[in-house]
């Protein structure tokens, strides 16, 4: 049974450490992304409405993100089968790590218990992390409400 994240991280801290398998096939590190200024975006499930909703914003702003010098990256507990199905069903761009162990998740503090029609479970609160070049938190986003939420993040992005 996974634990539930009791870690709250605040800015300032450093962004926790990890490694994971990516859309696609090959790994994705925080390592890999020294230097250069991070978004990183939890999403409950692949194809779901709102997660979808959101992948394709991203998407749509990637270019921005880019000119910006901002790196994105999509994380959730699905397959890396299950993201690469949902990359190609919606020409996503973005790379989206697979977290099947929910480490990162927990490292991050968004796999909490959430509440649905009067029932409790264990799942990935939407958030979204700002990390800044020197691989510290530089903005948080929690329980995120996807319209106009990645408008949000490139804006503030582009004021590190």
């Amino acid at each position: 049974m996974t634990e539930v994240s009791t870690i709250q991280l605040n800015l300032g801290d450093k962004a926790p450490d990890f490694h994971l398998p990516r859309d696609g096939g090959g790994e994705v590190r925080l390592a890999d992304f020294a230097g250069k200024v991070l978004v990183v975006y939890f999403y409950p499930k692949d194809d779901t409405t709102a997660c979808t909703t959101e992948s394709i914003s991203f998407t749509a702003l990637a270019s921005e993100f880019h000119k910006a010098g901002v790196a994105i990256l999509g994380v959730s507990p699905d397959s890396v089968k299950s993201h690469d199905k949902f990359v190609k069903k919606h020409a996503l761009s973005v790379p989206l790590a697979s977290d099947e162990e929910k480490t990162m998740a927990i490292a991050y503090g968004v796999w909490r218990e959430k509440s649905m029609y009067g029932r409790t479970y264990m799942g990935v609160v939407r958030s979204t992390f700002l990390i800044g070049a020197d691989g510290r938190i530089a903005r948080i986003w929690d329980k995120v409400k996807v319209a106009g939420h990645v408008e949000d993040v490139l804006a503030a992005a582009k004021e590190l």
